[in-house]
């Protein structure tokens, strides 16, 4: 789980958190903006908040506990019943609010929820969490798009200088453009078997159903890697190194670098990002 995240509404700091990969938002917190003292567990207690509840776990819970549900259902709003946070998750084996211990620890529900809560505090205080809610993700993915564009031209630097040391130092002069494609591919398949073992036709030999190359299947990790490749390789060919040695150092500096990144939390979760917006 990530670190909290902190929003303020009206002047009350809420956390945000990630839970199951969604967004939960802290209802202590919220509490704190409610004239008087109430527990969740107040909240719990009304009949329409029961059946909101019911409605969110019957749409994104395929494992949501539907007769323990309609025994709460047919108790709650009664002055001697009772509801709290951890009765619900247990009988009804609830995904979208739970309670827990800790640095960062109270009650959390899932956005959707957390803004019905809200209204119960306050209509004002819900749109203000709405509006603050949705601040704090624009400025997130403001963020990451700056971090991926930054990755993605780091990439086309890098091969810019690769391409040029090829030019320059291995390319004969007077050769025509199918002669220096010929050379490119080559310097590619060196890359290629540095990094992942095989050259580009023996990858598509090995996937002829996948669609793009291997390099479109590569991990984030791999790409990173594959940037830092293209950078080093034109260090190596402007030495004067002959492929066979550049292959040796290449494959050496891959397999010490993927090592590095390959429990990168930070990296991964870049990853995931990317594939969610994909």
């Amino acid at each position: 789980m990530s670190q909290n995240r902190v929003i303020t509404v009206q002047g009350t700091p809420v956390s945000v958190t990630q839970h199951q990969e969604q967004d939960y938002i802290s209802l202590t917190d919220m509490l704190r903006g409610k004239d008087g003292d109430f527990f969740v567990s107040d909240w719990l207690r009304n009949r329409n908040t029961v059946e909101f509840l019911g409605i969110w776990e019957s749409i994104y819970n395929p494992k949501f506990n539907y007769g323990e549900f309609a025994t709460i259902k047919g108790q709650v709003g009664l002055n001697s019943y009772k509801l709290s946070v951890k009765d619900w998750v247990e009988k009804t084996e609830a995904i979208g609010i739970y309670a827990k211990a800790g640095r960062y620890g109270g009650t959390y529900a899932h956005k959707d929820i957390a803004f019905e809560f809200g209204m119960w505090i306050s209509p004002e205080f819900k749109l203000y969490l709405i509006k603050e809610f949705q601040r704090l993700k624009d400025d997130e993915t403001k963020r990451q798009s700056l971090e991926w564009n930054l990755q993605r031209t780091l990439a086309k630097v890098n091969y810019k200088i690769h391409t040029d040391a090829i030019k320059a130092q291995l390319i004969p002069a007077h050769i025509t453009p199918e002669q220096a494609s010929v050379t490119y591919a080559s310097e590619a398949d060196l890359l290629n078997v540095a990094l992942f073992g095989v050259t580009a036709a023996q990858w598509r030999n090995k996937h002829p159903d996948d669609l793009g190359n291997m390099r479109d299947a590569a991990t984030l990790e791999q790409l990173v890697v594959l940037s830092n490749l293209e950078s080093i390789n034109s260090v190596l060919i402007y030495q004067g190194l002959a492929a066979p040695e550049r292959l040796r150092q290449l494959n050496t500096i891959a397999i010490t670098q993927m090592h590095s990144l390959i429990d990168m939390v930070e990296l991964k979760q870049i990853g995931k990002e990317k594939k969610h917006q994909s």
